[in-house]
């Protein structure tokens, strides 16, 4: 048995725009998944308090106005994603997100902007994880592959359907199943342990951020800067310039 033909968990978010340290949560899920089993599947929607830019609300289908009447208080919902997640790494299930490094940034800023503990305090203080992120794995599995890396033409890549792309759950499920075919590819990967894995996308994602401000210098931005750091960013200024979720092929 390895890592990827056992439980996972998927997370994603829908957010009010690109920066994780300045956007909020409008939608979640959390969706448990075991091979050969029904999905049990959480999700929430958010009243950001801010209102969603017409661009986020082309994305995801989620206008001001549907958030202020359905939404329940943002305060909440990133309490409830935040035990929800550590409930499962309390349990050493692997929790999935494309883009981890956006995604799990963007939930530890609302737990900081509403004064709740953050992810390591209600974990007893020792590092979220593991997490599994198809991005980054496909990018080291992968690394010469012309074409887009967003969730819909890696899950192409890897035959796995995504019908509702930026609904939150169909995404969290589509990583999990990009997730589980990304190993089956590649042996090298599924054979790595949870924790191992983890280490190993901290140094895969630190290569290719080195490599893509490289690019993007070459390209003429003199002053680009790419956040290394994975699969949480480490201050507001760090998450400037190449590391937008644009520029994460998110």
């Amino acid at each position: 048995m390895t890592w990827h033909t056992e439980e996972l968990v998927g997370f994603d978010l829908e957010t009010t725009g690109t920066e994780p340290w300045e956007a909020r949560i409008v939608t979640a899920a959390v969706v448990r998944t075991v091979p050969g089993g029904a999905p049990r599947r959480r999700v929430w929607l958010a009243d950001p308090g801010i209102r969603i830019p017409e661009q986020a609300s082309a994305i995801h289908g989620i206008t001001t106005e549907r958030a202020a009447a359905d939404g329940r208080p943002a305060r909440e919902v990133a309490d409830e994603v935040a035990a929800e997640l550590c409930g499962h790494w309390d349990r050493g299930v692997p929790v999935v997100a494309y883009n981890a490094s956006f995604d799990l940034t963007l939930l530890g800023a609302e737990l900081a902007r509403h004064g709740l503990p953050s992810l390591g305090e209600r974990l007893g203080g020792r590092t979220p994880g593991p997490v599994v992120d198809p991005l980054t794995i496909d990018r080291a599995a992968d690394r010469y592959r012309k074409g887009k890396r967003t969730l819909e033409a890696v899950s192409a890549e890897y035959g796995v359907a995504l019908a509702d792309a930026h609904d939150a759950t169909a995404d969290a499920e589509a990583a999990v199943a990009v997730a589980r075919a990304l190993a089956g590819r590649h042996p090298s990967v599924a054979a790595l342990a949870p924790a191992e894995l983890h280490e190993q996308q901290i140094r895969w994602y630190a290569t290719w951020a080195k490599d893509f401000e490289s690019f993007l210098r070459r390209k003429g931005d003199a002053t680009a800067e790419v956040d290394g750091a994975w699969p949480f960013r480490d201050a507001p200024a760090a998450s400037r310039g190449g590391a937008s979720r644009e520029g994460a092929s998110r």
